[in-house]
Parts: structure tokens; sequence; C-alpha cells
């Protein structure tokens, strides 16, 4: 019913838009070089932190964990997560150019929401494998083999694209007609649902509820999770198990409060029909800051991560004799 009265309230007149434009941070030029080098540096970084955490688990034998297997995946989704988004900045401030076609903003949309989907679901699944690390030792051996951690991931993978699918197969069902600005300097989720129905507050509504339920979802099984942890370590009789178990998981919950608030404070704020500071402050916390900060997060608090890397560097710079 909702899509029946999605496509009676499209816009009739007018030819079908094949392009959207874009509303980058600023017409300046000089604001726009500043953008582009800023956004070029914070994409090197998430690009080098995630490329290395990936080369780190995948070659060190040590790190061939379940809880590095994952992190390994998480990695590699931080690097496509960002690159869908920031790439098309950089060059649309560069060459001076902010528009993107029909199925470029297609595929934006589809990317982006598979990625953000799939990393939900392994930040969940990470949440269990350190709850049966600390809570039920004795058995997370037996639980979290190769082969349910393959398939866990395989799962993670899945749901994300599946459910990107169908949300983007719903948004793009008719092309339309009428304004192809897009008030964001990628095409967010939000801002183009302003622009697929002419009854944005349904749209946003029905689209924020069906997310909310695999958000809350996950958020209940991580909150479950770490609720458990928590109560496990306390009753833990050494100081150092306490600290060593909370070093374990702090850089996860971390991680996990970084991606959710900020993806909150997106989607539960309002879609202005014109960019402002506060959109695109939002837009940029749950874009960049993720991806950028998860490496530093991992790397500079996780010792096993910070000994595999100077193996590493051994191997590729041995030490003269």
């Amino acid at each position: 019913m909702f899509f029946e009265q999605e496509r009676s309230c499209r816009w009739d007149n007018g030819s079908a838009v094949t392009e959207f434009q874009l509303s980058g941070f600023s017409d300046v030029r000089a604001m726009q070089l500043l953008h582009a080098g800023l956004f070029a540096l914070l994409y090197l970084a998430a690009l080098l932190g995630n490329l290395l955490i990936v080369t780190v688990v995948t070659l060190d034998h040590c790190l061939h964990t379940p809880m590095y297997f994952f992190l390994g995946n998480l990695s590699f989704l931080d690097l496509s997560y960002i690159s869908v988004t920031v790439p098309k900045s950089i060059h649309s401030s560069l060459s001076r150019r902010s528009s993107i076609s029909y199925l470029g903003c297609m595929a934006q949309v589809y990317f982006f929401f598979a990625f953000a989907s799939a990393e939900l679901a392994f930040l969940t699944v990470m949440s269990y494998d350190r709850y049966l690390a600390i809570c039920h030792p004795l058995r997370y051996g037996a639980m979290m083999t190769g082969s349910k951690c393959r398939q866990m991931a395989t799962a993670a993978w899945l749901s994300g694209f599946s459910y990107a699918a169908v949300h983007t197969a719903n948004m793009f069902q008719e092309r339309l007609s009428g304004s192809s600005v897009v008030r964001q300097f990628f095409c967010d989720i939000p801002h183009v649902l302003a622009l697929v129905s002419c009854d944005v507050f349904l749209a946003e509504f029905v689209a924020l509820a069906v997310s909310s339920c695999a958000v809350l979802g996950c958020f209940a099984l991580m909150a479950a999770s770490y609720l458990h942890i928590f109560c496990t370590v306390l009753r833990i009789p050494s100081r150092e198990g306490r600290a060593k178990a909370f070093a374990t998981c702090s850089p996860q919950l971390a991680v996990i409060l970084l991606f959710l608030s900020t993806g909150l404070f997106a989607a539960l704020g309002p879609v202005g029909k014109a960019s402002s500071l506060q959109d695109l402050g939002l837009a940029l916390a749950y874009t960049v800051l993720p991806p950028v900060l998860n490496p530093i997060i991992y790397s500079l608090r996780n010792r096993e991560i910070k000994a595999a890397m100077r193996r590493l560097l051994r191997k590729v710079h041995p030490l003269p004799k």
C-alpha cells in the first residue's frame, strides 16, 4: 500500500531525471580545494590504516583466530565503506562538477547501505565472539570453529547486500521527474528519499522503521553480550585478569558506540531543504570518522596487533647481523 501511494504522488510533469546535482561544501574555489585536500588526507589515512590491519591479520599466523578474522573483515568493510563516497566528492571538488548520473547515484546508495548494514552485522558477531570468549571460555573453541566463523561472516555479507538491494529497488522503482538536487555531498539516503517521493515524511518514516528494526535487534544483541561480559569481568578475582578482559573488549565497544551514535544522529535528524553545517557535519561523522578512527582504535590499544606489525616489519626489513 505504501508503494502504491508513493507511486501515485510522484511528479508527472517534466522530463525524467538522468543525473543528480550534489551540493558541495562551498562554491568558493579555495574552499573546494581545501575540502579536496582534507578529504584526500582522511581517505589516505583510512586506506593505509585498514589495509595495514587486513595485511597483518592475513599474513601473521598468530592472528588467525576468530577475533582477528572478524576484525580483518571489518577493516575491509571500512575501506569499502569510505570508498563509496569520498573519492567521488574529491573528484567533484577538483573538477568543479557536482553532477552524478542516475545509475551512479543508485550505485552509491546501494553500496553505502550494503556496507553500512554489513558493518552493523559484523559488529554484532564480534560482540557475540567476545561474549563466548570471556563468559564461556571452555566452550569457545567448540562454538567458534573456522567453519562457523566463515558461515557467520558469509551471513553478515549476504544480509547487508540483500537488504540494500531491496531498499534501493524500492527507492528507485521509477525514474523520477522534478528536482534533481541532492542537498548533500553524496547520495545520502534521506536526501534522495526527499526527491523520490513527494510525501517525504511518510517515505522517511517507513525507511526509518524498517532500518530501526534491524538496528535495534543488533543493538539488543550487542547490549546483552556486553552486559554479560561486564558482569563476568567484575567477578574475576585478579586485577590483571580484569584489565586484560577490559582491554580486549574496550576497542570493540568504542567502535560500536562511534558507529551507532553517528548513524542514529543522522537517521533521526530532519532533512533540510538546503545544505547546512549540521547536515554536513553529521554526514562527515558517519561516513568518514568510523573508517578513519577504527584502525587507530584497534592498532593503538591492541598489543597483539602491534607485535604482529613489528614481526612483519622485521620480515620486510631484517635487522643486520
